[in-house]
């Protein structure tokens, strides 16, 4: 006997989990399929080398909600996050360095090695950008008002309009620019150093295939600020035994509340019958039937490859193939027989615990991405690189370590017909040379790399063009227009059709926000004060 579900969820990432739980938490049958053989999508560890563990694709923690944590009780169950002690390190061409973080009048004292304005200016810099933060936060758990629901949309959006409207008008021109402008001409309205202005820069090219001049780019700042650890605002850490940790405990929550979790169960379409969905057949040929289909992938992936041409209007089709995917993210994982030896600071220190950037100026970025867009790769690529295993001794053997290479700007689809699969050893080749340029014997430390271009990062995780926020960060592909204006309430154009990944609001980065809301608007539906509620819109 066919079983039906309530709910079937395409993929098991963590906003597919988040969302498992919170329906299956009110009383929903629920099943996730997902393609690989581990739950976890891009937030997964896995041994990439014999003896070397790491986070294989999302590689940090800031951005997961504090509810969602609360709420699954992940503590309990083993969520455990370091603190890092400075947030990142920059080695500057001239062969100095720069500290960003360890607290305000430790990161001041360091700005004043460059410029004694920008020393000055920082704590109203913090002010400013918590002032427009802490707004964002609070609509991030909220789901957009859906353009087209009448009296709804225009309810909805003064509701969530308040918190801007509360801002001061200093606030709300802060805001303006942080929206629309580029991340260059923002911080050059702040700071004179180059180096000050990189090390705040540099959030505004993560996963982010664009120039710091292209406008609207400041936005991506903004948005890797949003997080916090152990209740620290703007802190990042690390997860202890790895994202995979994360993701494996909340599939336990999930389980433990009755949802099915079918692993190496990919999807081969989304079933479609008079405007609804009836549920998803597998590549197996098993079909799960359910009430409601929710999306965990993006929807690039979702509307142009699993459904079937006549189940999707024209229009909407349109609208998709020009949502912009591809945020030009190149990663390796290495294992290393010993710490780098940076020439600016050779000797182990709390800059190995940090995020290590390699991207000393505005410039720099800029050029990297052009690049990308002429060759299909930087020559001078931007690096972060962080060392899990110098907090973390469950993912190296001892006096070894592992590293996180996350890399930016790389094209998502090489120009000429030149393919990644051909090329991605030379594009690794040219990242361990930007990194040896700053730190001599880094190549020779190399005792096994493991290398995922964005064709690879598409092949592995389902990330089309490599996108890690399945789907560009840009004002166009924002809130009640991610992924598409009309559809940005987590509801797709079919009944029953619901979407809860990075795709939509807030976006990307392991936050559960997606999942968290998406849910939300299943429950809402399925009461009846809920239908009631869309019927009368």
């Amino acid at each position: 006997m066919t079983q039906k579900y309530d709910a079937v969820i395409i993929g098991g990432g963590h906003n597919g989990l988040v969302c498992a739980f919170y329906l299956a938490r009110a009383g929903m049958k629920v099943r996730i399929v997902e393609r690989r053989d581990v739950v976890g999508g891009a937030a997964v560890t896995e041994e990439f080398h014999p003896g070397f563990r790491n986070s294989v694709a999302s590689y940090t923690v800031s951005l997961l909600q504090p509810k969602v944590i609360a709420d699954m009780r992940l503590a309990d169950h083993g969520y455990r996050v370091i603190e890092r002690p400075i947030s990142n390190f920059l080695p500057q061409e001239d062969g100095g360095y720069l500290k960003l973080g360890g607290g305000l009048e430790r990161t001041q004292a360091e700005f004043a090695r460059f410029s004694e304005h920008d020393a000055a200016v920082l704590p109203d810099y913090y002010d400013m950008l918590e002032g427009v933060a802490d707004v964002l936060r609070d609509l991030a758990l909220k789901s957009p008002p859906n353009v087209g629901e009448g009296l709804k949309t225009l309810f909805d959006g003064a509701r969530q309009g308040m918190g801007l409207a509360r801002l001061t008008l200093s606030q709300q021109r802060d805001v303006l620019d942080l929206f629309v402008k580029s991340a260059r001409t923002f911080l050059d309205s702040w700071f004179e150093s180059e180096a000050v202005k990189a090390a705040f820069g540099f959030d505004a090219v993560v996963g982010n295939y664009a120039s710091p001049d292209t406008p609207g780019s400041a936005y991506v700042l903004l948005h890797h600020v949003f997080g916090e650890v152990n209740g620290k605002k703007g802190a990042w850490g690390h997860s202890v035994g790895g994202m995979g940790k994360i993701t494996q405990i909340m599939a336990k929550v999930c389980r433990e509340h009755g949802v099915e979790i079918s692993l190496e169960s990919p999807v081969s379409r989304v079933l479609a019958d008079g405007g609804k969905v009836a549920g998803v057949r597998l590549e197996s040929g098993e079909e799960v039937i359910a009430d409601r289909v929710i999306s965990n992938v993006g929807p690039k992936l979702l509307y142009e490859r699993m459904f079937d041409e006549s189940d999707l209007q024209p229009e909407f089709k349109r609208r998709i193939k020009g949502f912009k995917a591809g945020s030009g993210t190149f990663r390796m994982n290495v294992a290393l027989s010993e710490l780098p030896k940076f020439t600016c600071l050779p000797e182990a220190g709390e800059h190995h615990q940090s995020g290590i950037i390699i991207a000393p100026t505005l410039d720099y970025m800029d050029e990297a991405f052009l690049d990308a867009k002429r060759y299909g790769w930087s020559k001078k690529p931007i690096v972060e690189m962080l060392i899990p295993s110098t907090v973390d001794d469950s993912l190296a053997p001892e006096g070894q370590h592992v590293a996180s290479l996350f890399c930016q700007q790389f094209a998502p689809e090489l120009p000429n017909g030149r393919d990644w699969d051909a090329e991605e050893g030379k594009a690794a080749d040219t990242i361990i040379d930007t990194v040896e340029a700053y730190a001599p014997g880094f190549r020779a430390s190399i005792l096994g790399r493991q290398i995922l271009s964005p064709k690879g990062l598409e092949r592995k995780f389902g990330l089309v063009g490599g996108d890690i926020m399945h789907g560009n960060m840009s004002l166009d592909q924002l809130w009640s227009a991610r992924p598409v204006l009309g559809n940005g309430s987590y509801r797709g154009p079919l009944k029953g059709l619901y979407m809860c990944g990075a795709g939509t609001h807030p976006g990307g980065g392991v936050t559960g926000a997606p999942g968290h809301n998406c849910a939300q608007e299943v429950l809402a539906d399925r009461s009846f004060l809920g239908r009631l509620r869309r019927v009368h819109q």
